[in-house]
């Protein structure tokens, strides 16, 4: 089984994982402890604390860790998920619930304290939570839950950083309903060696060889956290996100999954537990995930969140004159669609390393350095998707989702826009 080798760490997971970390420098008192997952079980995945101390303290957090709660309660525990002020960080609680549930809609309201998320002042900090999606929860298995909430003022107003419900209104439109609308978004992203902030499997202060050997590699000298890639994989589908693959990227350390197919704001509701689940994994491995565009300066390939995106006259027979048509507004809205698109994405969208450059919208066959890329398969058939290779690795799904189905459903150009766009685009629309 193959390492991820970090400093003072050691991660192996299969049938049986380690997880082992050396936390203190010396003089901590010679314990070495971690977390040990041993098989899923009724319980999901099992956590062993391992310590060469002789106090026992380790081992029966073990115990409590991995105890079944069910034989003794009905209750279950809630752990409520919001995006915070910053609009790409996570945040979570845990509050007890009296019974198992099935819908978001049998959970209560909640509140917490947005003064301290960058999300309210604190003369009047509260925001309320309101349950969205529900999630099983692989970290403490059993009827336990994940849940996707999205956030409000006490009068019931969305918060500025609540990108989730204009993209519900958008979804619920009953135009964008009868599209049916299709995404499968391609996550990217980095895995960082703590506290020096540097690629894992990087020499730390140094580079690996040029890219090339890496992108869905094997082998301990091209392959960096393959382990942390599995574990992630292995607890979305635990959870109930509808994850259809992953693979090393180009960049040596970075990593990619995707999610989907996935209709309307399900999609933007998968993609954030997905990274939920990411961020516990590497927390638990002693990793730190970025998800910037470019994390490293060079001759390196950035991070995008790339989204195929389809409606359901674009998979019918002629598909393809309804894409090109897509593709035309898409044009003439192409900085909105950048400005909303992620952070510092202007760092990544350069033209080089398979992008596009950001202040030129383009689009082609089987280009992946276009903003707009349609398969051959697409082409042949004369339906099918497209892809928009702009979005970064850091994009709000909610936002980038919700403005793609608004500029190819409901948004219309004028006439003398759209065939000048047309014409630039070498498009018969």
């Amino acid at each position: 089984m193959a390492q991820a080798v970090v400093p003072a760490m050691q991660c192996q997971v299969g049938a049986k994982a380690t997880i082992l970390a050396r936390p203190a420098a010396a003089g901590g008192g010679g314990r070495v402890w971690g977390v040990r997952r041993a098989g899923r079980g009724t319980s999901g995945l099992k956590v062993r604390a391992v310590s060469t101390a002789t106090t026992g303290v380790v081992p029966r957090l073990e115990h409590l860790l991995n105890m079944d709660t069910k034989p003794y309660t009905d209750k279950i525990i809630a752990e409520y998920i919001w995006v915070g002020g910053s609009g790409i960080d996570l945040r979570s609680k845990s509050r007890t619930i009296s019974k198992p549930v099935e819908d978001p809609s049998e959970l209560p309201k909640w509140n917490y304290d947005g003064s301290s998320t960058g999300q309210a002042p604190g003369t009047d900090s509260e925001v309320i939570l309101y349950p969205q999606a529900i999630f099983k929860d692989p970290f403490r298995g059993g009827n336990n839950i994940l849940v996707m909430c999205d956030t409000y003022t006490p009068a019931g107003e969305p918060i500025p950083t609540n990108k989730r419900h204009k993209a519900a209104q958008i979804f619920s439109d009953p135009k964008v309903v009868e599209q049916v609308p299709w995404f499968g978004i391609e996550q990217e992203y980095t895995l960082m060696q703590k506290d020096v902030s540097w690629p894992l499997g990087w020499p730390v202060g140094g580079y690996p060889g040029p890219q090339g050997p890496y992108y869905c590699a094997v082998g301990a000298d091209k392959s960096f956290g393959r382990d942390i890639s599995d574990a992630h994989y292995k607890a979305c589908l635990y959870a109930g996100i509808n994850i259809s693959g992953t693979n090393g990227e180009v960049m040596p350390g970075q990593w990619e999954y995707q999610v989907g197919p996935s209709v309307g704001i399900e999609a933007g509701d998968h993609i954030w537990i997905s990274r939920y689940l990411l961020e516990r994994i590497t927390e638990q491995a002693g990793v730190v995930l970025t998800l910037d565009p470019k994390p490293i300066q060079g001759d390196w390939n950035g991070a995008g969140c790339h989204t195929n995106y389809s409606t359901k006259s674009m998979r019918e027979d002629g598909g393809f004159e309804v894409i090109k048509k897509a593709i035309l507004n898409l044009s003439l809205r192409h900085d909105l669609h950048i400005s909303a698109y992620g952070e510092g994405n202007e760092r990544r969208l350069t033209g080089l390393h398979e992008t596009a450059s950001i202040d030129t919208f383009s689009w082609g066959v089987a280009n992946r350095g276009c903003s707009i890329r349609v398969g051959r398969d697409t082409e042949a058939q004369g339906k099918g998707y497209l892809e928009d290779r702009r979005p970064a690795s850091n994009m709000d799904p909610y936002v980038v989702t919700g403005l793609l189905a608004e500029t190819t459903i409901l948004w219309e150009p004028s006439l003398e826009a759209e065939a000048l766009a047309a014409k630039k685009l070498a498009l018969k629309v």
